[in-house]
Protein backbone atom coordinates (compact mmCIF):
# COMPACT_ATOMS: atom_id res chain seq x y z
CA UNK A 1 0.00 0.00 0.00
CA UNK A 2 1.16 3.74 -0.85
CA UNK A 3 1.71 6.16 1.83
CA UNK A 4 2.34 9.72 0.87
CA UNK A 5 4.21 11.45 3.21
CA UNK A 6 3.00 15.65 3.37
CA UNK A 7 4.86 18.11 5.28
CA UNK A 8 2.93 18.24 7.72
CA UNK A 9 1.62 21.54 9.81
CA UNK A 10 3.91 20.85 13.04
CA UNK A 11 3.29 24.02 15.06
CA UNK A 12 0.01 26.13 14.86
CA UNK A 13 1.96 29.23 13.02
CA UNK A 14 4.01 26.66 10.44
CA UNK A 15 3.60 27.27 6.60
CA UNK A 16 6.61 25.81 5.35
CA UNK A 17 9.48 23.33 6.89
CA UNK A 18 13.07 22.98 6.35
CA UNK A 19 14.37 19.28 6.08
CA UNK A 20 16.71 19.38 8.71
CA UNK A 21 18.15 15.84 8.40
CA UNK A 22 16.48 12.63 7.01
CA UNK A 23 16.79 9.82 9.58
CA UNK A 24 15.83 7.20 7.20
CA UNK A 25 16.91 7.02 4.42
CA UNK A 26 15.48 5.44 0.95
CA UNK A 27 15.16 1.43 1.24
CA UNK A 28 14.81 1.63 4.94
CA UNK A 29 11.68 -0.28 6.33
CA UNK A 30 9.52 1.86 8.21
CA UNK A 31 6.61 1.21 10.17
CA UNK A 32 3.59 3.51 11.79
CA UNK A 33 4.62 6.15 14.24
CA UNK A 34 8.70 5.65 13.13
CA UNK A 35 10.55 8.89 12.81
CA UNK A 36 11.14 9.46 9.28
CA UNK A 37 12.87 13.48 9.38
CA UNK A 38 13.91 16.41 11.51
CA UNK A 39 11.75 19.17 10.57
CA UNK A 40 13.14 22.92 11.15
CA UNK A 41 9.72 24.83 11.66
CA UNK A 42 9.11 28.23 12.53
CA UNK A 43 9.96 27.36 16.19
CA UNK A 44 11.88 24.10 17.14
CA UNK A 45 12.98 21.12 15.56
CA UNK A 46 10.03 18.79 15.40
CA UNK A 47 9.75 15.04 14.34
CA UNK A 48 8.18 14.05 11.00
CA UNK A 49 6.13 10.57 11.86
CA UNK A 50 5.91 7.81 9.03
CA UNK A 51 1.76 7.29 8.88
CA UNK A 52 2.14 3.79 7.44
CA UNK A 53 4.06 0.95 7.22
CA UNK A 54 5.94 -0.07 4.30
CA UNK A 55 9.53 0.67 2.60
CA UNK A 56 10.79 4.56 2.10
CA UNK A 57 11.01 4.28 -1.41
CA UNK A 58 11.55 7.60 -2.34
CA UNK A 59 12.15 10.62 -0.99
CA UNK A 60 11.60 14.00 -3.06
CA UNK A 61 12.70 16.69 -0.85
CA UNK A 62 16.30 16.74 0.40
CA UNK A 63 17.83 17.95 3.61
CA UNK A 64 18.50 20.91 3.90
CA UNK A 65 15.36 21.91 1.75
CA UNK A 66 12.34 23.96 2.40
CA UNK A 67 8.70 22.40 1.37
CA UNK A 68 5.67 24.87 2.08
CA UNK A 69 2.85 22.54 4.40
CA UNK A 70 1.24 20.03 2.41
CA UNK A 71 3.62 19.18 -0.32
CA UNK A 72 4.60 15.87 -1.09
CA UNK A 73 8.28 15.08 0.74
CA UNK A 74 8.39 11.31 0.24
CA UNK A 75 7.08 8.09 -0.82
CA UNK A 76 6.55 4.95 1.56
CA UNK A 77 5.28 1.78 -0.09
CA UNK A 78 5.80 -1.52 -0.49
CA UNK A 79 9.38 -2.97 -1.97
CA UNK A 80 7.68 -4.46 -5.24
CA UNK A 81 5.15 -1.86 -5.81
CA UNK A 82 4.51 0.46 -8.43
CA UNK A 83 4.97 3.96 -6.59
CA UNK A 84 4.97 5.74 -10.72
CA UNK A 85 1.91 6.62 -10.06
CA UNK A 86 2.43 8.75 -6.59
CA UNK A 87 5.15 10.79 -7.77
CA UNK A 88 4.86 14.03 -9.22
CA UNK A 89 4.88 14.15 -13.09
CA UNK A 90 8.22 14.72 -14.72
CA UNK A 91 8.83 17.63 -16.68
CA UNK A 92 8.63 16.14 -20.45
CA UNK A 93 8.94 19.46 -22.35
CA UNK A 94 11.70 20.25 -24.82
CA UNK A 95 14.49 22.48 -23.61
CA UNK A 96 14.54 25.48 -25.31
CA UNK A 97 17.94 26.96 -26.43
CA UNK A 98 20.10 28.72 -24.17
CA UNK A 99 19.59 32.20 -24.08
CA UNK A 100 21.35 34.99 -21.57
CA UNK A 101 19.35 35.77 -18.65
CA UNK A 102 17.20 38.80 -18.57
CA UNK A 103 18.26 41.39 -15.62
CA UNK A 104 16.26 40.50 -12.56
CA UNK A 105 13.86 43.85 -11.57
CA UNK A 106 14.48 45.06 -8.08
CA UNK A 107 13.22 43.71 -5.31
CA UNK A 108 10.63 46.05 -3.99
CA UNK A 109 10.35 43.31 -0.81
CA UNK A 110 13.65 43.62 0.13
CA UNK A 111 16.89 41.52 -0.09
CA UNK A 112 16.84 37.58 -0.11
CA UNK A 113 12.94 37.55 -0.57
CA UNK A 114 11.70 34.97 -3.05
CA UNK A 115 9.52 37.49 -5.46
CA UNK A 116 7.19 35.51 -7.41
CA UNK A 117 6.91 37.34 -11.31
CA UNK A 118 3.56 35.68 -13.10
CA UNK A 119 3.79 35.33 -16.58
CA UNK A 120 0.88 33.88 -18.79
CA UNK A 121 2.37 31.00 -21.07
CA UNK A 122 0.74 30.27 -24.43
CA UNK A 123 -1.70 27.64 -23.47
CA UNK A 124 -0.41 25.70 -27.28
CA UNK A 125 3.20 26.59 -26.73
CA UNK A 126 5.72 23.76 -25.58
CA UNK A 127 7.47 25.00 -22.12
CA UNK A 128 10.80 24.75 -21.67
CA UNK A 129 12.33 24.12 -18.13
CA UNK A 130 11.47 26.54 -16.11
CA UNK A 131 10.13 28.90 -19.36
CA UNK A 132 7.18 30.82 -19.65
CA UNK A 133 5.75 32.79 -22.67
CA UNK A 134 7.34 33.73 -25.93
CA UNK A 135 10.54 31.48 -24.47
CA UNK A 136 11.17 33.67 -20.98
CA UNK A 137 12.32 32.03 -18.37
CA UNK A 138 10.33 31.79 -15.23
CA UNK A 139 12.26 32.24 -12.17
CA UNK A 140 12.63 34.41 -8.62
CA UNK A 141 15.40 37.43 -8.57
CA UNK A 142 16.70 35.51 -5.89
CA UNK A 143 17.01 32.78 -8.23
CA UNK A 144 18.48 35.56 -11.06
CA UNK A 145 20.99 36.82 -8.82
CA UNK A 146 22.85 33.78 -7.53
CA UNK A 147 22.85 32.41 -11.07
CA UNK A 148 24.03 35.73 -12.41
CA UNK A 149 27.08 35.23 -9.96
CA UNK A 150 27.74 32.12 -10.75
CA UNK A 151 27.86 32.53 -14.12
CA UNK A 152 25.29 29.80 -13.96
CA UNK A 153 22.62 29.54 -17.37
CA UNK A 154 19.15 29.55 -16.04
CA UNK A 155 18.07 27.66 -19.40
CA UNK A 156 19.73 24.68 -18.30
CA UNK A 157 17.45 24.30 -15.37
CA UNK A 158 14.39 22.60 -14.49
CA UNK A 159 12.61 24.82 -11.94
CA UNK A 160 10.71 22.95 -8.89
CA UNK A 161 8.86 26.21 -7.88
CA UNK A 162 5.48 27.03 -8.58
CA UNK A 163 4.45 26.73 -12.25
CA UNK A 164 8.10 24.94 -12.79
CA UNK A 165 9.51 28.28 -11.21
CA UNK A 166 13.02 28.52 -10.99
CA UNK A 167 13.80 29.56 -7.41
CA UNK A 168 17.33 29.60 -5.74
CA UNK A 169 17.39 25.64 -4.39
CA UNK A 170 17.90 25.00 -8.18
CA UNK A 171 20.54 26.99 -8.52
CA UNK A 172 21.94 26.02 -5.58
CA UNK A 173 21.55 21.96 -6.93
CA UNK A 174 23.44 22.65 -10.03
CA UNK A 175 26.22 24.79 -8.26
CA UNK A 176 26.91 21.72 -5.69
CA UNK A 177 26.31 19.21 -8.16
CA UNK A 178 29.24 21.07 -10.23
CA UNK A 179 32.89 19.95 -9.94
CA UNK A 180 34.81 22.38 -8.54
CA UNK A 181 36.95 25.53 -10.38
CA UNK A 182 37.62 28.93 -10.66
CA UNK A 183 34.51 31.42 -9.21
CA UNK A 184 33.37 33.50 -11.51
CA UNK A 185 33.62 37.11 -10.86
CA UNK A 186 30.46 38.92 -9.97
CA UNK A 187 29.54 41.59 -12.66
CA UNK A 188 29.60 45.01 -11.00
CA UNK A 189 31.05 43.92 -7.91
CA UNK A 190 28.52 41.94 -6.32
CA UNK A 191 29.53 39.08 -3.99
CA UNK A 192 31.53 39.02 -0.30
CA UNK A 193 34.41 40.87 0.08
CA UNK A 194 31.90 43.94 -1.41
CA UNK A 195 31.09 45.17 1.39
CA UNK A 196 27.58 43.29 1.82
CA UNK A 197 26.09 39.92 1.61
CA UNK A 198 22.76 38.30 1.23
CA UNK A 199 21.48 35.38 3.92
CA UNK A 200 18.13 34.11 3.30
CA UNK A 201 16.10 33.70 6.64
CA UNK A 202 15.26 30.86 8.58
CA UNK A 203 11.94 29.85 9.28
CA UNK A 204 11.92 31.40 13.05
CA UNK A 205 13.30 34.82 11.65
CA UNK A 206 10.65 34.76 9.39
CA UNK A 207 7.90 34.32 11.60
CA UNK A 208 9.26 36.88 13.77
CA UNK A 209 9.49 39.23 11.19
CA UNK A 210 5.52 38.55 10.50
CA UNK A 211 4.70 38.47 13.95
CA UNK A 212 6.92 41.70 14.50
CA UNK A 213 4.65 43.62 11.03
CA UNK A 214 1.40 42.44 12.99
CA UNK A 215 2.22 44.11 16.66
CA UNK A 216 3.86 47.56 15.88
CA UNK A 217 1.80 48.31 13.10
CA UNK A 218 -1.92 47.01 14.01
CA UNK A 219 -1.49 46.89 18.02
CA UNK A 220 -1.63 50.84 20.06
CA UNK A 221 1.54 50.59 22.08
CA UNK A 222 1.93 52.70 25.07
CA UNK A 223 4.47 52.25 27.94
CA UNK A 224 4.86 52.90 31.48
CA UNK A 225 8.19 52.76 33.29
CA UNK A 226 8.96 52.43 37.06
CA UNK A 227 12.32 52.26 39.34
CA UNK A 228 11.99 49.73 41.81
CA UNK A 229 14.68 49.37 44.64
CA UNK A 230 15.82 45.71 44.77
CA UNK A 231 17.74 45.91 48.12
CA UNK A 232 15.38 43.21 49.97
CA UNK A 233 15.16 41.22 46.34
CA UNK A 234 18.85 40.90 45.88
CA UNK A 235 19.21 40.04 50.02
CA UNK A 236 16.27 37.26 49.79
CA UNK A 237 17.97 35.85 46.45
CA UNK A 238 21.31 35.91 48.41
CA UNK A 239 19.72 33.70 51.01
CA UNK A 240 17.89 31.62 49.22
CA UNK A 241 20.90 30.91 47.07
CA UNK A 242 22.65 29.87 49.76
CA UNK A 243 20.70 27.10 50.33
CA UNK A 244 22.67 25.69 47.77
CA UNK A 245 19.62 23.50 46.29
CA UNK A 246 17.83 25.20 43.36
CA UNK A 247 19.35 28.54 41.97
CA UNK A 248 17.03 31.20 42.26
CA UNK A 249 17.51 34.49 39.57
CA UNK A 250 16.27 37.87 39.60
CA UNK A 251 13.95 36.72 36.91
CA UNK A 252 12.82 33.93 38.61
CA UNK A 253 11.57 36.40 41.44
CA UNK A 254 10.09 38.99 38.56
CA UNK A 255 8.22 36.28 37.16
CA UNK A 256 6.88 35.03 40.83
CA UNK A 257 5.92 38.23 42.05
CA UNK A 258 4.27 39.41 37.93
CA UNK A 259 2.18 36.20 38.04
CA UNK A 260 0.61 37.14 41.69
CA UNK A 261 0.29 40.54 40.51
CA UNK A 262 -1.66 39.47 37.56
CA UNK A 263 -4.09 37.89 39.95
CA UNK A 264 -4.69 40.86 41.73
CA UNK A 265 -5.17 42.14 37.87
CA UNK A 266 -6.84 40.47 35.65
CA UNK A 267 -7.46 42.98 33.57
CA UNK A 268 -3.77 42.66 32.46
CA UNK A 269 -4.08 39.17 32.02
CA UNK A 270 -5.67 39.54 28.28
CA UNK A 271 -6.30 38.84 25.08
CA UNK A 272 -7.15 41.37 22.13
CA UNK A 273 -8.38 38.70 19.49
CA UNK A 274 -10.95 38.97 16.74
CA UNK A 275 -12.36 42.12 17.99
CA UNK A 276 -13.15 41.18 21.99
CA UNK A 277 -11.14 40.96 25.26
CA UNK A 278 -10.57 37.69 26.40
CA UNK A 279 -9.85 37.92 30.71
CA UNK A 280 -7.79 34.78 31.74
CA UNK A 281 -8.10 33.67 35.47
CA UNK A 282 -5.21 31.20 35.08
CA UNK A 283 -1.53 33.64 34.53
CA UNK A 284 0.23 31.48 31.87
CA UNK A 285 3.84 33.28 31.89
CA UNK A 286 5.86 33.56 28.28
CA UNK A 287 9.54 33.77 29.24
CA UNK A 288 11.41 35.79 26.38
CA UNK A 289 14.96 33.19 25.23
CA UNK A 290 17.32 34.21 23.12
CA UNK A 291 18.20 31.67 20.37
CA UNK A 292 21.08 31.76 17.93
CA UNK A 293 18.20 33.11 15.21
CA UNK A 294 16.07 34.70 17.01
CA UNK A 295 13.79 34.75 20.04
CA UNK A 296 11.31 32.21 21.32
CA UNK A 297 9.03 32.21 24.16
CA UNK A 298 8.51 29.16 26.34
CA UNK A 299 5.21 29.13 28.88
CA UNK A 300 5.34 28.77 32.62
CA UNK A 301 1.70 27.47 32.50
CA UNK A 302 -0.34 28.64 36.34
CA UNK A 303 2.56 30.44 37.16
CA UNK A 304 0.22 31.82 40.14
CA UNK A 305 0.14 28.50 41.65
CA UNK A 306 3.86 27.42 41.79
CA UNK A 307 6.76 28.15 43.97
CA UNK A 308 9.57 30.54 43.27
CA UNK A 309 11.08 27.44 43.60
CA UNK A 310 9.23 25.50 40.83
CA UNK A 311 9.40 28.63 38.46
CA UNK A 312 12.83 28.64 38.67
CA UNK A 313 13.70 24.58 37.96
CA UNK A 314 10.92 24.88 35.02
CA UNK A 315 12.18 27.88 33.73
CA UNK A 316 15.75 26.86 33.29
CA UNK A 317 14.27 23.53 31.67
CA UNK A 318 12.29 25.56 29.09
CA UNK A 319 15.51 27.53 27.83
CA UNK A 320 17.83 24.51 27.73
CA UNK A 321 15.45 23.27 25.47
CA UNK A 322 14.08 26.64 23.39
CA UNK A 323 17.94 26.83 22.74
CA UNK A 324 18.05 23.42 21.43
CA UNK A 325 15.17 23.96 19.58
CA UNK A 326 13.20 21.28 21.59
CA UNK A 327 10.32 22.66 22.93
CA UNK A 328 6.69 21.31 21.64
CA UNK A 329 4.14 23.28 20.29
CA UNK A 330 2.20 23.11 23.87
CA UNK A 331 5.20 24.46 25.39
CA UNK A 332 5.48 28.25 23.58
CA UNK A 333 1.36 28.25 22.86
CA UNK A 334 -0.97 29.96 24.66
CA UNK A 335 0.86 32.69 27.32
CA UNK A 336 -1.28 35.25 28.14
CA UNK A 337 1.20 37.68 29.99
CA UNK A 338 5.04 38.22 28.36
CA UNK A 339 8.31 39.04 30.43
CA UNK A 340 11.51 39.75 28.63
CA UNK A 341 14.74 40.56 30.62
CA UNK A 342 17.71 42.21 28.97
CA UNK A 343 19.22 42.53 32.43
CA UNK A 344 21.66 40.16 31.60
CA UNK A 345 23.59 41.95 28.67
CA UNK A 346 23.87 44.97 30.74
CA UNK A 347 20.56 46.75 29.50
CA UNK A 348 19.33 49.58 32.02
CA UNK A 349 15.64 50.53 29.91
CA UNK A 350 14.28 49.18 27.05
CA UNK A 351 10.64 49.04 25.75
CA UNK A 352 9.07 45.24 24.50
CA UNK A 353 7.33 44.57 21.51
CA UNK A 354 3.91 43.10 22.74
CA UNK A 355 2.97 39.07 21.14
CA UNK A 356 -0.14 39.57 19.80
CA UNK A 357 -2.63 37.98 20.77
CA UNK A 358 -1.07 39.11 25.01
CA UNK A 359 -2.23 42.51 25.72
CA UNK A 360 0.98 43.53 27.55
CA UNK A 361 5.13 42.58 27.67
CA UNK A 362 6.98 43.62 30.95
CA UNK A 363 10.58 44.60 29.99
CA UNK A 364 13.02 43.82 32.87
CA UNK A 365 16.49 45.68 33.14
CA UNK A 366 19.51 45.33 34.79
CA UNK A 367 19.84 45.76 38.47
CA UNK A 368 22.56 47.81 39.24
CA UNK A 369 23.90 50.20 42.07
CA UNK A 370 22.06 53.82 41.96
CA UNK A 371 23.06 56.77 44.69
CA UNK A 372 19.85 57.31 45.58
CA UNK A 373 18.13 60.17 48.54
CA UNK A 374 16.57 57.55 51.43
CA UNK A 375 15.47 59.25 54.26
CA UNK A 376 16.60 62.73 53.50
CA UNK A 377 20.54 60.91 53.14
CA UNK A 378 22.45 59.82 49.61
CA UNK A 379 22.27 56.19 49.93
CA UNK A 380 23.89 53.57 47.48
CA UNK A 381 21.13 51.26 46.84
CA UNK A 382 20.40 48.89 43.97
CA UNK A 383 18.12 49.61 41.49
CA UNK A 384 16.00 47.99 38.88
CA UNK A 385 14.43 49.53 35.56
CA UNK A 386 11.05 47.83 33.95
CA UNK A 387 8.46 49.34 31.33
CA UNK A 388 5.35 47.47 30.60
CA UNK A 389 4.12 47.88 27.29
CA UNK A 390 0.23 48.06 26.84
CA UNK A 391 -2.30 47.06 24.27
CA UNK A 392 -4.50 50.16 24.64
CA UNK A 393 -7.34 48.76 23.22
CA UNK A 394 -7.48 46.38 26.30
CA UNK A 395 -5.40 48.52 29.64
CA UNK A 396 -5.87 51.78 29.91
CA UNK A 397 -3.57 54.30 31.32
CA UNK A 398 -4.07 53.69 35.04
CA UNK A 399 -4.88 50.20 35.06
CA UNK A 400 -1.26 49.83 33.75
CA UNK A 401 0.06 52.21 36.59
CA UNK A 402 -1.78 50.13 39.33
CA UNK A 403 -0.21 46.73 38.10
CA UNK A 404 3.06 48.37 37.98
CA UNK A 405 2.31 49.40 41.67
CA UNK A 406 1.76 46.05 42.68
CA UNK A 407 4.69 44.69 41.45
CA UNK A 408 6.30 47.64 42.98
CA UNK A 409 5.34 47.06 46.17
CA UNK A 410 6.24 43.12 46.09
CA UNK A 411 9.50 43.66 45.16
CA UNK A 412 10.60 45.91 47.82
CA UNK A 413 8.86 44.07 50.12
CA UNK A 414 9.76 40.34 48.85
CA UNK A 415 7.81 38.37 52.16
CA UNK A 416 4.60 39.33 49.95
CA UNK A 417 5.70 36.57 47.96
CA UNK A 418 5.02 33.86 50.52
CA UNK A 419 1.94 36.66 52.34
Amino acid sequence: MITRVHMEALSPTMEEGRIASWLKQEGDAVKVGDVLAEVETDKAIMELPARGDGVLRKILVGAGATAPVGSLVAVIADAAEDIAGALPAPSTAPAAPAAPAAPAAPDQRGRGAEMETETRPSPSAPLPPGGGAAGRIKASPLARRLAREKGVALAALTGSGPAGRIVKRDVESLISAAPAGPAPSAPGGVGEGKGWHDVVPSQLRKTIARRLAQSLGPVPHFYLTVEIDMERAAEARDALNALGDVRISFNDIVAKIAALALRQHPECNAWWQDGSIRYFDAVHLSMAVAIDDGLITPVIRDAHTKSLREIATESRDLADRARARRLQPAEYTGGTFSISNLGMFGIDEFTAVINPPEAAILAVGAVTEKPVVLAGAVAVRKRMRVTLSCDHRVIDGATGARFLQTVTRMLENPLAIVW
